[in-house]
């Protein structure tokens, strides 16, 4: 039923209040609702909340937006764990009273009336309990002023309506008639739900060696890919994301760039989990002990790296698991169990699982393999697929872990339907891949990015990925070096969560066939051994842009916020700008990117900002200063851009509030 003084709409809201909200430590989000009332006297509307533990904060005033009754106010939560937000509505009969005065006094109308009755009003704020000494004397003097009848009625009308009595009357109004919503939840993740750079590469790789008299291959260690870590941090990412490191499978084991021909030392796919070595819960053998993997989270640490690891929730046709939990597989008519496939690609060497037949069974066993991860100091995973499993198991599992690890950070790689995506990340997930590797021209760029930062941001997180094993995109097979550098540009800026694979820096980008997103050779299936330092020593690596563009990314708070994205207008249809914006924490850091989508060729044209969305009035002016480049400009309203793939396709730019 409605209440008197009604609220409609409130926002942000999922499910109708099933489930939590998003938000993260320290990231400001707009609470907003629709309030009204009949007539025209004033409302008010307020935010309250509680946070862990039931603990009360003070309510927040929220002001008028920008459509009609829509109010909003600024939550900006300071501690993880579940929280809740009211919305209560009131009648404001202060504002109703001093509307109408400001007009009848001045005309002479019932002059006398309407002081007496704003005399009543402050007489009522001064008793209120939670009022100040202070501002109790404040309202008792001018309420006097206003009953002395020696006064002229402009003085003592002025006595009720002056600056400070306005202030005190703001900060703590007369409520009438107060109506309540019920209590909504959002939940607030530690900050790496929401911020990373994450790299991507193969441990098998780093350190892997071909004997030319054997025709064979030593594969790399847990070990030698440590050595490379430094090199990532170098690069300044701070998560480091580990395929799958069990037990390959050798049934089906799948050869060079996904044969069905695996030769004696082919290593197989990481995906095709499990063998008579064991499955999700042990190391493989050729990359070493568990005792070696603990020593790489180490060595990790010491860099101020964190260690993700993949959850791949299949077994190959060997693992333990076929012959110990048989009804954790669906079966076929003739008793064989199916292959995973995803038409066109089909996965010979994998077993879907199947949690119908024994759902607490495999669901507990999911759950004791994450805590053991947990207890090796893995505090983030990727999930393979995750929208290929039931989303009541997912509910589960994260529901479980966020009561006793709440500071686990889980990735979800269900590259799938929006509805799909969002519910994972309605249930739990705590970052989501997007569809950001497949949108390349400045209209989808533009769309994609504000719907991520402002539609749906109570559901997921987004991580722009630059590449993966998987995807290698049409645009960096023949975009040449600007490419890579365009695509990592808008990656870094555009979300808080950023990601490359290994060899992105290299540029590599020959697929195993025309019209094909597969890598060549591609490393899922193979050893790729990398010289990354006669790379770089060659000029043949972009290291030092992604290194450059994580500094950035840590010197602006804007960029690491996801709520605070606006496209802005060019008028070359190559041309994409956007600009961020610090929340609450940070108002004043503004950054404004302007990309060159094209990587073939330069291009000019004009750019018109949205001087209010950046915090300027329309005819201001400040300064600009090129993170990359370090030039700097004088911008406005209009502005005059030329980016040359050539030499840099992109601007990223600094705003200083020095406004003429």
């Amino acid at each position: 039923m409605i209440q008197r003084i009604p609220v409609i709409n409130p926002a942000p809201i999922v499910e109708r209040g099933r489930y939590p909200s998003k938000a993260t430590v320290g990231e400001s989000f707009t609470v907003s609702a629709t309030v009204v009332r009949e007539g025209h006297d004033a409302l008010g509307a307020n935010v309250v909340l509680v946070g862990p533990g039931g603990t009360a904060r003070p309510s927040i005033l929220m002001l008028p937006g920008d459509e009609q009754d829509r109010y909003e106010a600024v939550v900006t939560p300071d501690e993880p764990g579940a929280w809740t937000y009211r919305i209560e509505s009131w009648a404001d009969p202060y504002t109703s009273w001093y509307h109408a005065a400001a007009i009848k006094v001045p005309a002479g109308i019932d002059v006398d009336l309407m002081i007496l009755e704003g005399a009543r009003l402050l007489a009522r704020a001064a008793k209120m309990p939670r009022r100040g000494k202070a501002d109790r004397a404040l309202l008792a003097d001018a309420v006097a002023a206003a009953n002395d009848q020696r006064m002229p009625a402009g003085a003592r009308f002025a006595a009720l309506v002056g600056d400070p009595v306005l202030d005190a009357l703001r900060a703590l109004p007369i409520r009438d008639m107060v109506s309540r919503t019920a209590a909504f939840p959002f939940y607030v993740d530690h900050e790496r739900a929401l911020v990373g750079s994450w790299y991507e590469f193969f441990p098998r790789s780093e350190g892997a060696s071909y004997d030319e008299q054997t025709k064979s291959w030593r594969s790399g260690t847990l070990r030698t890919a440590a050595k490379r870590l430094e090199g990532v941090a170098e690069m300044g990412f701070d998560v480091v994301y580990l395929p799958p490191i069990h037990p390959i499978g050798e049934v089906n084991r799948k050869g060079p760039n996904n044969s069905l021909d695996a030769g004696p030392d082919d290593p197989g796919s990481p995906w095709a989990i499990g063998s008579r070595d064991g499955g999700h819960d042990a190391v493989h053998s050729d990359l070493g002990t568990i005792d070696d993997f603990d020593a790489f989270v180490g060595r990790a640490g010491e860099l101020g790296l964190e260690v993700a690891i993949d959850l791949a929730l299949q077994c190959a046709p060997d693992h333990p698991w076929v012959g110990e939990h048989p009804e954790w597989f669906k079966k076929r008519a003739d008793g064989t169990i199916a292959y995973a496939e995803n038409p066109p690609k089909k996965y010979q060497d994998i077993y879907p699982l199947n949690f119908d037949d024994d759902f607490a069974g495999l669901s507990a066993e999911v759950l004791r393999i994450v805590r053991y991860w947990i207890g090796h100091g893995v505090r983030t995973f990727r999930v393979d697929n995750p929208h290929t499993k039931p989303v009541m198991f997912w509910e589960w599992l994260l529901g479980e872990l966020r009561g006793s690890d709440p500071d686990v950070v889980f990735l979800s790689e269900a590259f799938t339907r929006r509805a799909m995506m969002h519910t994972l990340g309605m249930v739990g997930f705590h970052q989501s891949y997007t569809y950001f590797t497949w949108q390349n021209t400045k209209w989808e760029l533009a769309r994609y990015l504000d719907e991520v930062a402002n539609h749906s941001n109570t559901l997921i997180r987004p991580n722009f990925f630059v590449n993966t094993p998987d995807i290698l995109t049409e645009y960096l097979q023949y975009g040449g070096p600007a490419a890579f550098r365009i695509r990592a540009a808008i990656a870094a800026t555009a979300a808080p969560s950023w990601g490359v694979y290994a060899g992105f820096e290299l540029c590599e980008h020959v697929a195993v066939r025309p019209g094909s997103e597969e890598y060549l050779d591609s490393e899922k299936f193979q050893y790729r051994p990398r010289d990354w330092d006669a790379a770089v020593a060659q000029g043949a690596s972009i290291a030092p842009y992604l290194r450059r563009l994580n500094e950035i990314r840590r010197q602006h708070l804007a960029l690491r916020r996801l709520r605070n994205l606006v496209v802005h207008a060019s008028d070359d249809e190559q041309i994409l700008c956007y600009s961020r914006r610090g929340d609450a924490a940070d108002p004043d850091d503004v950054v404004i990117v302007v990309v060159n989508l094209d990587p073939h060729s330069a291009r000019e044209t004009l750019i018109h900002l949205d001087l209010p969305a950046l915090g300027f009035r329309g005819s201001d002016t400040f300064i600009v200063d090129d993170e990359l480049s370090g030039q700097s400009w004088r911008w406005g309203a209009t502005n005059y851009v030329r980016l040359d793939p050539a030499q840099e396709p992109a601007h990223i730019l600094g705003v200083r509030r020095e406004v003429a």
